[in-house]
C-alpha cells in the first residue's frame, strides 16, 4: 500500500511541476491518436495529450480529497473531542445535526450544497467537507467517550490539568491509529465522491482536468478509443487502492 500510494504521489507531484504537453493544448492532427512514443497514453477527441491530462486531473482530485480530508479532520477533532468528552445538551444537538446529514445520500447532499454555493473546486471541497464531516466527529467522539473515565484522565483531573490539556495532550495522542486508518479511508471515499460527481458533471469543470471527467468525456468513446478511459480509469483504481492497502496495514500493525 505505502509503495503505491507514494508511486502515485511521486506521478502527481512531477505532474505539479512538469506535463510532457500542455494539458489543454489542443492538436487537431492527433484527434484520438493512438499510443505512441510520442504519446505514451494517445491522445483525446481534441486532440490532448492524455498522458499530461491525467498528470494534471490526479494533481486536481487529490488536492479535492486532500482539502476535503483536512477539513473534515479538523472539524472533526474538535468537535468530537468536546461532544465526546463533556456530554450534555451540546452533544445532543450536535449528534443530532449529524444523524440529520447522515440521512441523506452523500453524492445528493453534496449536489445541494453545489447548486446553493456554486461550482468549482473551492465549492466542492467544501460540499464534500460537509458530507464527511460527520463521520470524523462520530470517530473522534466514539474515542473520547472510551478514553475520559480512563485512569490516567481521572488522574489528570485530580492533578488540576484543564480540560484542553486533557483533550489534546492526554487524549488525543491515544486516537492517533484509530484516526490515520479513517484518514485513509476518507482519502478513499473523497476521491471516489469527487471522481463520481465530476463523472456527472457537478464536480470540477472544464477546463480543468479531472479523472472523473475524462472519464465522462470519454464514454462516448470506449469502442474507437479505449485507451481515452484506460488511464484516468487505473489512476482511480490505482490511487483508492494504494489508500486501501495502506489503511489495511496501519490498522493490522495497532491491532
Amino acid at each position: 500500500g505505502g509503495a503505491i500510494t507514494g508511486f502515485m504521489l511521486l506521478f502527481i507531484l512531477i505532474g505539479m511541476i512538469y506535463t510532457p504537453y500542455d494539458p489543454d493544448a489542443m492538436d487537431a492532427t492527433a484527434k484520438f491518436a493512438g499510443m505512441s512514443f510520442k504519446h505514451p497514453m494517445g491522445c483525446d477527441n481534441f486532440g490532448r495529450d492524455i498522458l499530461s491530462r491525467v498528470m494534471e486531473g490526479a494533481g486536481t482530485t487529490l488536492l479535492v480529497a486532500t482539502g476535503t480530508v483536512l477539513i473534515g479532520t479538523v472539524f472533526g477533532i474538535i468537535m468530537g473531542a468536546f461532544t465526546g468528552y463533556f456530554g450534555g445538551i451540546v452533544d445532543e444537538v450536535i449528534m443530532r445535526i449529524t444523524d440529520a446529514i447522515n440521512g441523506f445520500p452523500s453524492i445528493l447532499l453534496a449536489l445541494v450544497v453545489i447548486s446553493v454555493l456554486g461550482t468549482g473546486v473551492d465549492k466542492l471541497i467544501l460540499a464534500l467537507a460537509i458530507v464527511f464531516c460527520p463521520s470524523f466527529i462520530r470517530i473522534v467522539r466514539s474515542e473520547f467517550i472510551k478514553y475520559r473515565d480512563a485512569d490516567f484522565v481521572v488522574r489528570a483531573r485530580l492533578m488540576g490539568v484543564s480540560n484542553m490539556r486533557i483533550l489534546f495532550v492526554h487524549i488525543l495522542p491515544n486516537l492517533f491509529s484509530t484516526f490515520l486508518v479513517s484518514v485513509m479511508i476518507g482519502f478513499n471515499n473523497a476521491i471516489l465522491a469527487e471522481s463520481g460527481m465530476s463523472f456527472l458533471g457537478i464536480g470540477v469543470q472544464p477546463p480543468d482536468a479531472s479523472l472523473g471527467k475524462m472519464l465522462s468525456d470519454a464514454q462516448g468513446y470506449l469502442g474507437s478509443a479505449p485507451w481515452y478511459a484506460l488511464a484516468p480509469g487505473l489512476s482511480i483504481v490505482w490511487i483508492v487502492l494504494g489508500f486501501s492497502l495502506l489503511s489495511e496495514g496501519i490498522r493490522l500493525q495497532s491491532d
